[in-house]
């Protein structure tokens, strides 16, 4: 623990950066002792009285302080905190680090966040067999990394990325993926392999049957293209001489969504099928 004395000392804005790194440490662990949480309070009251915030911020402060106190005082009276507690805590910690992480001029991004649960376990994963997903020369890391997540969130079972697709290694790639990357299997092929392998396959692009009436299959691979030109020619030739292509219909003056988005629109609705064939079929094993 850094001493206050030594906090007070710092320059306002490296100040504000190392209290951010304290909760940030905080939260990922959240399991703390009387005399962490007493420290945490304590560092509040240090800001609230040294520095010239907005009324909102204080406000914010002096709240997460409170909270810190009561749930010091509720630890010793009880022995451990309950589960209720521990979520008004978490939320505590948590506000106070974005609240500073804007003082200081930062923007939180994806990757500012904690996810509780920490790393996947890959033993959880309920996939979707034959569910496959191609995404040809998706440039952006970050959009790769969120591709990942959606694919595995909605129980893909492979992603298969072209020669010229961003790296999911890339050190952009897992901020957005939140861990996808090492539990997601993958591989890289071109389109022309993809098609010496006579799989069924559709194209997640404009000018093909509307969501709502598409009938997704139960194995297939669903064909993602750049964010800037789409698909290629031979990956929407490939598609259209399979099971065609699938668009999202929109409504707005834009007419178009960030890749990753559209992604995670047109994964939902193919895992939704898939869920219902498994439920049906787990359900028809019963009787």
């Amino acid at each position: 623990m850094i001493p206050l004395s030594k906090l007070e000392k710092l320059p306002r804005r490296l100040r504000l950066r190392k209290i951010c790194k304290i909760f940030a440490e905080t939260e990922n662990r959240m399991a703390l002792s009387s005399a962490e949480r007493f420290y945490l309070a304590d560092i509040l009251k240090l800001l609230i009285a040294g520095e010239n915030f907005s009324v909102t911020v204080r406000e914010t402060l002096e709240s997460a302080r409170k909270i810190l106190g009561s749930a010091l005082t509720e630890e010793t009276d009880a022995g451990s905190s309950s589960p209720e507690q521990s979520v008004v805590l978490h939320r505590a910690v948590n506000t106070v680090r974005h609240v500073l992480l804007r003082e200081t001029g930062r923007s939180p991004a994806d990757w500012d966040f904690t996810d509780p649960k920490g790393v996947p376990d890959p033993a959880t994963r309920q996939l979707f067999p034959g569910m496959t997903v191609y995404l040809e020369d998706i440039r952006s890391p970050f959009n790769v990394g969120a591709m990942f997540r959606s694919a595995e969130s909605f129980g893909a079972e492979k992603i298969i990325l072209s020669p010229l697709c961003a790296d999911p290694r890339h050190p952009r790639a897992p901020r957005t993926a939140m861990g996808c990357v090492e539990i997601l299997s993958y591989e890289r092929m071109s389109i022309e392999e993809l098609k010496n392998l006579s799989l069924p396959c559709f194209a997640l692009e404009t000018g093909g049957t509307l969501l709502q009436n598409f009938i997704f299959p139960e194995k297939a691979v669903m064909l993602s293209g750049s964010e800037e030109l789409g698909l290629s020619p031979e990956a929407l030739a490939l598609a259209d001489t399979s099971l065609g292509r699938l668009s999202i219909p929109l409504y707005g003056a834009k007419g178009s969504l960030n890749v990753s988005v559209a992604f995670g629109i047109a994964m939902q609705a193919w895992a939704a099928k898939e869920a219902l064939i498994y439920s049906i079929e787990n359900k028809s094993a019963l009787l």
